[in-house]
């Protein structure tokens, strides 16, 4: 720690740099704010708050090791704190550990915190204990049906363990009892607008009118599913009776229609009325096919720059054998998440960089030092362009995780609107035999969701060699192109863009 920096921590007090410290966690630099809260607990060392913010800090950091040590030492301290039980039992469930019982634990101080219990069952899910996280979940509903946040949960938990029949009963039992609830409703249509349920969802809209004081917002679902079922002249007057579409989500829907419907000017006018909006990475990707499909130069400004897709070979760096051996034993859920890209394999929960696993902390190493060096390349800056506007910064992650797809598993083509840049690390893949003919298996950028319609092919396809690290824009349309059998594993994650 530089000499100013220890003068600044005599100086304040601990509630101060507590303060300081989670201000910088929230600006992205919870880097620099550790050792100053090191240096303060030499002089405190029992200050359960200086403990607590340091494991919030490696937390932030994806030091899951660190964070349990910290969190641990608060819990001495305090141990009936519901804050750093909490914080402790989460933390161990994101290294890889066991946590139920920390959970349990953590509850007896909380116990009417529905965090808690959100978390409880990822726990029990983690550890292969679905069937148990559900069956708890669905007990907890009875209780309180109008816990929106668990019937969410308790949705999800069904459809990756593969109950797709009855993943809304949920909403459904809270509903028959309580009708007037309007959020429980919207719950309910947007879970099915997730998993692309489009008629049940439609359905679902009609029989929520009398009991929905929001008219805009259900107006908007049903044009959602108008367009998607191809309902083109009622999803025409929903659309013009919700206009202006100033909400970003609204207006993602708004330029799926125009382009599903063959009116790509309309698509383009829509958003580049919103470059500089909140969310504007939902509607990047679709103003990029609109200027696509109009012949707009400025789409090879924005996708078609050689600098922004780039293959890293990482393979002399991890032991991929290892490695794979590893992800295998952590896909315990049994389907494809929803609202997600995965068809035909599964998907990891949780932050997988964030577990303490010595695969996991190498492989993450490895990571950072490509993104850092990718970002090198990236010069000179764009101030106009939605990535290559970001100068270098510290590597954060904003999502990490492993994928397994079998037989004709895909991806199908999908964006990663919260991210900067994306990625795919190929770590096993089945043999040319099992693939089949080339593009078989291989990554494609550029061709847009089919449910869209337009006959647009990939500008730009990677062939998967195990060991090869894409990084790629995340709001660029990829997928995967299907192959005929074997195990295809990568892990994916998203940087986030550096703070500025």
């Amino acid at each position: 720690m530089a000499a100013n920096d220890s003068q600044v921590t005599e100086r304040l007090d601990p509630q101060q740099l507590v303060s300081i410290a989670m201000r910088e966690r929230d600006s992205g630099r919870a880097a620099g704010a550790i050792p100053r809260i090191k240096a303060a607990l030499e002089e405190h060392p029992d200050h359960l708050r200086l403990w607590h913010v340091l494991g919030l800090l490696y937390r932030a950091e994806e030091d899951s090791g660190a964070a349990v040590e910290a969190f641990e030492k608060a819990v001495r301290i305090a141990p009936t704190d519901p804050k750093v039980t909490h914080a402790l039992a989460r933390v161990t469930m994101e290294a890889g550990s066991p946590a139920v019982e920390l959970f349990d634990t953590a509850r007896e101080y909380s116990p009417a915190d529905g965090s808690l219990l959100m978390g409880r069952a990822a726990a029990q899910s983690a550890i292969g204990n679905t069937d148990k996280a559900i069956a708890d979940l669905d007990e907890m509903l009875r209780a309180n049906p109008g816990w929106l946040d668990g019937q969410d949960l308790l949705a999800n938990l069904r459809w990756m363990n593969g109950q797709r029949d009855r993943f809304v009963d949920g909403y459904e039992r809270a509903l028959a009892a309580g009708p007037s609830n309007e959020a429980l409703w919207f719950r309910m249509i947007n879970s099915l607008i997730q998993v692309e349920q489009f008629a049940e969802a439609d359905r679902t809209v009609g029989r929520a009118r009398p009991y929905v004081a929001d008219i805009r917002a259900i107006d908007a679902c049903e044009a959602i599913c108008a367009s998607e079922l191809g309902a083109v002249e009622r999803a025409d007057r929903l659309f013009d009776r919700l206009a202006p579409h100033v909400e970003m989500a609204l207006a993602v829907r708004y330029m799926r229609h125009m382009l599903r419907t063959g009116r790509p000017d309309a698509a383009a006018r829509c958003g580049e009325e919103r470059t500089e909006d909140a969310g504007a990475n939902e509607m990047w990707p679709y103003l990029g096919v609109a200027w696509r499909l109009i012949d707009d130069e400025r789409w090879h400004w924005l996708e078609r720059d050689d600098r922004l897709i780039r293959t890293y070979d990482i393979g002399d760096r991890i032991d991929m054998a290892a490695l794979a051996d590893h992800l295998r034993t952590l896909h315990v859920l049994k389907a494809d998440m929803p609202g997600q890209s995965v068809r035909g394999g599964t998907q990891t929960d949780g932050p997988l960089f964030a577990r303490a696993d010595p695969e996991i902390r190498a492989l993450r190493a490895a990571i950072v030092d490509t993104v850092a060096e990718h970002m090198q390349t990236l010069a000179p800056l764009d101030a106009d362009h939605p990535v290559l506007r970001q100068k270098p910064g510290p590597v954060r992650f904003g999502g990490s995780w492993s994928v397994r797809l079998t037989g004709s598993g895909r991806h199908t083509n999908h964006i990663h609107p919260k991210g900067w840049y994306s990625s795919a690390l190929y770590v096993s893949l089945p043999s040319e035999a099992e693939l089949g003919d080339p593009p078989a298996g291989w990554l494609a950028f550029g061709i847009p969701p089919e449910e869209l319609n337009l006959d647009l092919p990939p500008f730009k396809t990677v062939e998967p060699k195990v060991g090869h690290l894409a990084l790629f824009p995340s709001i660029m349309w990829h997928g995967t192109v299907p192959f005929e059998e074997g195990e295809r594993l990568t892990v994916a994650f998203d940087v986030q863009a550096p703070p500025s």
